[in-house]
């Protein structure tokens, strides 16, 4: 099974680095990054290591409360409130991960969404979260005290730079040796411990590396918006997550990226499709849309479900291997498979 070639992806960050001169809207894109970014950290964990956490919102919001009240607050600088943001995501994920990781499947998951819960009634109660009216006027800054980030456009090439970087970690880490440990782990966990792997520490590792580039995207999703809410590290976040990678595809680089945008498009652009289908129709029904996409999202997982098992990403790369298989058994050429392997 392969995977898109790195030029591929060098062609959507170029796409992306001139989108806000092609006039898209650089605020939805800087959150659009940053929920493609968490996705792409909890798939690490999920897709490649077998974990499936149900407790990864408190490390998105637990990260933006604390990012946000750094730069609000103490007066950090956008780099410095980032950082603090990254090492509290880091540091949540290892107490998560020291209680959680030598429990296995829904025991696992369900240990994860007890203690984020318990974040959350931390963050709705403490004085400095605001809480329910959340955290609000997070000023953005200016970053090393040169680049002033009240602009959008500044903000959406940190923000992008950030997003890019993150996921060039994320790619590093899959196809280094550690991430085959972690193949080897979800496939056998058993072969893997008879091998001499510490299995237990590669888990609480690899968990720690999830909390920490959740922590950053929470971190870089409240500069950008300047705001952090209970939305933010409430059980929904974490399910919302889990939609994002099975809905692009599990275990593969380029899923959760599908899946952020597919969701993310869905929540903020639905209301407005409604309207247009509605002038276009003259059904007064398509104004009710935007009031749906709970409904409308749960349908598309059903869908998924049952004809895209592999998520939108998985199958497409699997329709290119048969693809690829027919020409081969037939003597033609091969040119549809991609140069980087998602399974070596």
């Amino acid at each position: 099974m392969t995977q898109p070639s790195i030029p591929v992806y060098l062609l959507v960050l170029a796409a992306l680095a001139f989108a806000p001169w092609l006039g898209a809207y650089p605020v939805f894109l800087m959150k659009l990054m940053c929920f493609a970014l968490f996705a792409c950290a909890f798939n690490l964990l999920l897709g490649y290591t077998g974990l499936l956490s149900l407790g990864h919102a408190a490390l998105l919001g637990g990260s933006a409360y604390v990012a946000g009240h750094a730069a609000k607050v103490w007066g950090f600088t956008p780099e410095l409130s980032l950082l603090v943001g990254t090492l509290t995501g880091a540091l949540l994920g290892w107490v998560f991960g020291v209680l959680a990781i030598r429990r296995q499947g829904i025991y696992f998951a369900m240990i994860t969404l007890a203690l984020a819960q318990m974040v959350f009634f931390v963050v709705l109660q403490a004085p400095f979260t605001g809480g329910e009216d959340g955290l609000q006027g997070v000023p953005r800054g200016r970053l090393f005290g040169l680049v002033d980030l009240r602009s959008d456009v500044a903000m959406y090439y940190v923000t992008l730079a950030v997003a890019a970087g993150g996921f060039a970690l994320i790619m590093r880490i899959v196809h280094s040796p550690f991430g085959q440990v972690l193949r080897g782990i979800k496939e056998n966990e058993s072969r893997a411990l008879s091998l001499g792997y510490d299995v237990a520490r590669f888990k609480l590792v690899v968990f720690v590396l999830s909390a920490a580039i959740s922590g950053l995207a929470g971190s870089l999703k409240t500069l950008v918006l300047g705001f952090a809410t209970l939305s933010d590290v409430h059980w929904t976040a974490s399910g919302q997550v889990v939609l994002m990678t099975l809905v692009g595809g599990l275990g593969t680089l380029a899923g959760p990226l599908v899946g952020a945008t597919v969701l993310v498009l869905l929540e903020n652009k639905i209301g407005e499709l409604g309207q247009f289908l509605a002038r276009w129709t003259s059904i007064d029904w398509f104004n009710t849309l935007g009031e749906s996409v709970t409904t409308i999202t749960g349908l598309i997982f059903v869908v998924c479900v049952l004809v895209f098992r592999r998520g939108l990403t998985g199958e497409m790369i699997a329709w290119r291997a048969r693809l690829s298989a027919t020409r081969r058994a037939a003597g033609v050429p091969d040119r549809t498979t991609a140069r980087t392997p998602e399974h070596p």
